[in-house]
């Protein structure tokens, strides 16, 4: 009796151990945010609303993009005719980006990470600030000598909806 009582104890025990790895498999699988998905690459979001000036005049072409992750939220990359810069509005840095480093994604950018020292300008006099509706990025970049400015909408708040 006590040989049968052992021997089912056992397939129960085996049975949950089985449970738990199929679970696990599941999860590991379809949870978002998995380890196996994104390498530590960057997803550039274009900001239609963004606006840039060079010594307070639009450049022909240009364009202003931010990270989809918050963690990445002081990064701005910048596009400003064939050149591409990367400000860390955190570090208070110029990064000069590769085109070769940028892959198109439809409207959208992919890059690894773009904060090379080999590839830093040098810049001064920044100021940060909100200005209403947007927040205002302004420096001065010492390989141009000339003032860029980009300012970037503010997302709505939408805690007083929950």
């Amino acid at each position: 009796m006590s040989d049968r009582i052992a021997r089912n104890s056992l397939l129960q025990t085996a049975a949950r151990g089985s449970a738990l790895l199929v679970c696990w498999a599941l999860f590991t699988a379809v949870a978002p945010g998995s380890s196996g998905g994104d390498n530590g690459r960057i997803h550039w979001k274009q900001i239609t609303q963004g606006q840039l000036k060079l010594d307070d005049k639009p450049p022909l072409t240009w364009n202003v993009y931010q990270p989809d992750k918050k963690k990445d939220a002081n990064l701005v990359l910048v596009l400003l005719g064939r050149r591409y810069l990367m400000l860390d509005t955190k570090a208070k840095l110029v990064y000069e980006v590769s085109p070769a480093q940028l892959q198109a994604q439809g409207k959208d950018l992919e890059s690894d990470n773009l904060a090379l020292p080999a590839r830093l300008i040098p810049s001064t006099d920044w100021t940060l600030r909100d200005v209403g509706p947007a927040e205002s990025i302004r420096l001065t970049l010492g390989d141009y000598g000339r003032v860029l400015d980009v300012q970037l909408p503010h997302l709505p708040d939408m805690r007083a909806f929950y």
